[in-house]
């Protein structure tokens, strides 16, 4: 089996689409569909590949790489999350860094699958700050999913200008959002939905005692 054929093999049955698999490349959502099914590119970037080959647990030699590659082989039943260097702002906001993964969290492939999210729409970002204490806190690793889902209350990671915030965010009909802080020393505020992209909701959180 060739490489094309290999990574659309694994994308099956794992359950991963290849337009979110696109996306944690970084990459535009038709490029993997693109690459399997016509050629374009001829091969994947090396790390494109490497990236792939860590997620899915083979060695790079399966997605096209020279046999000498280094294997990420691992138990199928856990995925790795990649934790990217920025930080949400649970006050003032942080302004974002490039988002290349510098480390990564390993998930049960089971507990991700019963929590109904997608490895290739997740990524883990650091909390900043003291608004959101007790529920999250100066230092906490958060995992937040990028899945396009009908808007409901609950924490999300926003973008608001360059600066990231994590915030409670509640709908004010018929156009508004209210960023809620957890901490009461910090007021509600108001914006215009045009104005705020939502990055993520936050579904998961670790941390020290």
């Amino acid at each position: 089996m060739d490489a094309r054929g290999k990574l659309a093999e694994l994308a099956r049955t794992q359950g991963s689409s290849l337009a979110a698999l696109s996306r944690m490349l970084g990459r535009n959502t038709t490029y993997l569909q693109q690459y399997i099914t016509k050629g374009s590119p001829r091969k994947l970037e090396e790390e494109d590949r490497r990236r792939l080959a860590q997620f899915f647990g083979v060695g790079e030699s399966e997605l096209g790489g020279p046999a000498a590659e280094i294997s990420y082989e691992r138990p199928g039943n856990w995925v790795d999350i990649p934790r990217l260097p920025l930080e949400a702002s649970a006050g003032p906001g942080a302004v974002g860094a490039a988002e290349i993964p510098f480390d990564a969290f390993r998930f049960s492939r089971r507990w991700l699958r019963e929590q109904r999210l997608e490895p290739g729409m997740l990524s883990s970002i650091r909390v900043m700050g003291d608004s959101m204490d007790p529920v999250l806190r100066d230092g906490d690793e958060i995992l937040v999913d990028r899945t396009m889902r009908p808007f409901r209350e609950g924490i999300h990671v926003v973008r608001l200008g360059e600066a990231l915030h994590v915030k409670l965010l509640q709908a004010v009909p018929p156009d508004r959002l209210r960023l809620i802080s957890k901490n009461p020393a910090y007021e509600p505020v108001e914006v215009l939905m045009s104005d705020i992209d939502v990055v993520g909701r936050v579904v998961w959180k670790g941390g020290r005692l």
